[in-house]
């Protein structure tokens, strides 16, 4: 890999999304409106948003940036401009970590401000500190990144693209101890849930929420899910072909 190759890849993605306010507005706000619509959900029971607002910093960031990145990546593909890339000695893993990068500063920018919002603003509590909380965060943004310039290789469209969130994102915030605990589900269902990596994304917020300190359980589910980011990530490069002319 070049770092110079990958760091204009990286400006030259940033670049698109400045000139594309609708996006930018959507990736900044979208999981902080929705972390403020659960609050009012639960109004009367602050203890159940902390608890489920704080797996959701995981959730929401996940959510919206695979949304965003499978679009936009099927946007390039469709527009040829990744055939134009590849016809260069522009290396394909300078390409998919070039795009990684410009989206994970969006992915970045993103879970920060919900982080924000929702420490400052809607009044979340947690045992552990609102650092580790950003970090998970962080990480479970850049994953959703990752899965979606994966899975946009096997779209042609960019309504193929949106019906992957179904496939890809409902299983495992299903799966992930979310909506159940993880404890009580079935004990094949619990086997599916170990293979998706939302699940330790929300596992580790879920020990942020219960100690005051960072677990060695809590780290061993943020490597897992940088594991993940890291191996979608290389997919999606196996799937990208060069041109030679």
């Amino acid at each position: 890999m070049s770092i110079r190759l990958l760091l204009g890849t990286a400006l030259r993605v940033l670049t698109q999304v400045r000139h594309d306010r609708r996006t930018i507005a959507l990736i900044l706000t979208m999981p902080t409106l929705l972390l403020t619509l659960l609050r009012f959900v639960f109004d009367d029971r602050l203890d159940i948003f902390d608890q489920i607002g704080l797996m959701l910093l995981g959730v929401f960031p996940f959510t919206s940036m695979f949304l965003v990145t499978s679009v936009a990546m099927l946007r390039e593909r469709v527009s040829g401009t990744l055939e134009r890339l590849l016809s260069t000695p522009l290396h394909k893993l300078d390409l998919l970590f070039g795009y990684a990068l410009a989206f994970a500063i969006l992915a970045t920018a993103q879970a920060s401000v919900a982080t924000a919002v929702a420490y400052g603003l809607l009044g979340l509590r947690s045992q552990g500190a609102i650092g580790t909380v950003l970090l998970i965060a962080i990480c479970s943004a850049i994953l959703g990144s990752c899965t979606g310039l994966f899975t946009s290789a096997f779209a042609r469209t960019e309504f193929q693209a949106l019906q992957f969130a179904p496939l890809v994102v409902f299983p495992q915030i299903l799966l992930c101890g979310l909506i159940w605990p993880r404890e009580q589900m079935a004990p094949f269902l619990r086997l599916v849930g170990n293979v998706l990596p939302l699940r330790y994304a929300v596992g580790a917020l879920s020990e942020v929420s219960t100690f005051p300190e960072p677990t060695t359980l809590m780290w061993r589910d943020l490597l897992i899910v940088i594991a993940f980011a890291v191996v979608t990530l290389v997919g999606g490069a196996a799937t990208l072909r060069r041109r030679t002319g």
